[in-house]
């Protein structure tokens, strides 16, 4: 018989026991090196990305969102003519067409992604839009530009004049020999317009960033492998490859030669090896690894390099070859550099 008094005892007793078993459960929860999580951070490839993250730190610092904060992060490059490897100023494909590569990811698994698009100084923004207004994921070269048009972006030429004369410069020769690390080189705010010769840069900035309710969010913007065949698209707007967020894991963003990155699935491949309880580190060193175990020989001749951070705050990187770098602000610096690690 249904006795109404012991009922509301039991439950009683058994909702206090969850709530000490769930006490329990939350102390046991791992935190970095036994303190709290360390939130807001936001973490970029490059050096560049200091810039980059001194923007994003804005929103952040203000209890922003991380989605705001890397989609406002990644402008800074866009916009920077002197940043010869992203947006605005970018080295063009061999026939001379400036041609950007945007993809963005919320917390909530949302993305969105331009490919091959033209004449948009943000192409991260018109990325955010395809996620936001539309029922898909990735808008394509002349496509991506009418519905940037139509959602009120400015159509720009992105051929600046620096670049147009590095191009030309090129087309003497036109050889193609992607040269490693060049990101760093050409980044050079005393003297934008200097260029090395032939050389020429295939890079991007990758972005990740947990703001301070703990969610994460990523962006990632390039204007592809210099002189490129046109129409050619590397990892960099592709959900999986460039980039990667699961916000009950972590995120990873890549940087490099993409094509490299695509047929392993990086991004994608790092936060799954965290969710199996790899480290930052270990799990863009694995990704390297297969890389390199796939085709040694191509290896050795090319850059690949992963940054990754999981949902604890600890984040990590690892390269192919030496040389690469990332930036890191947090509420205990706001412009540190690191090294990344490599297998060469």
């Amino acid at each position: 018989m249904f006795n109404r008094r012991k009922f509301i005892k039991a439950t009683a007793l058994s909702t206090a026991l969850l709530a000490i078993d769930q006490k329990s459960m939350a102390a046991a929860i791992p935190t970095t090196n036994g303190k709290a999580v360390n939130k807001p951070i936001v973490i970029s490839t490059w050096d560049f990305g200091v810039a980059a993250n001194a923007a994003a730190w804005k929103v952040l610092k203000a209890n922003g969102k991380a989605l705001d904060a890397v989609e406002q992060g990644v402008w800074v490059p866009e916009a920077d003519e002197s940043n010869q490897s992203v947006g605005y100023g970018g080295l063009p494909d061999r026939d001379g067409k400036v041609t950007l590569d945007a993809c963005i990811m919320d917390e909530l698994g949302n993305c969105g992604a331009v490919l091959a698009l033209e004449h948009i100084v943000h192409p991260i923004s018109v990325a955010r839009k395809v996620m936001e207004k539309t029922p898909h994921v990735m808008l394509a070269g002349d496509g991506a530009l009418q519905f940037a048009l139509e959602q009120g972006f400015k159509k720009e030429n992105l051929l600046t004049p620096a670049s147009e004369k590095a191009w030309k410069q090129w087309l003497k020769e036109a050889k193609y020999e992607p040269v490693m690390n060049i990101e760093n080189k050409l980044y050079d705010k005393a003297s934008p317009n200097k260029l090395p010769g032939n050389k020429y840069n295939h890079d991007t900035i990758g972005m990740i960033a947990m703001d301070a309710n703990g969610n994460l969010s990523g962006a990632c913007t390039t204007s592809g492998m210099a002189y490129k065949l046109h129409g050619r698209i590397g990892d960099s707007p592709i959900i999986g490859a460039g980039l990667y967020i699961d916000n009950e894991i972590g995120g990873a963003t890549s940087t490099g030669v993409g094509e490299e990155v695509v047929r392993n699935v990086g991004s994608f491949l790092v936060v799954e090896l965290m969710r199996q309880g790899y480290t930052p580190e270990a799990a863009c060193k694995e990704a390297v690894m297969r890389i390199i175990k796939k085709k040694p020989e191509t290896a050795k001749n090319i850059q690949v390099g992963f940054l990754a951070m999981n949902k604890k705050g600890e984040y990590g990187a690892y390269a192919i070859q030496q040389g690469f770098t990332y930036a890191v602000c947090d509420t205990q610096k706001q412009d540190l550099v690191i090294k990344g690690k490599s297998y060469y």
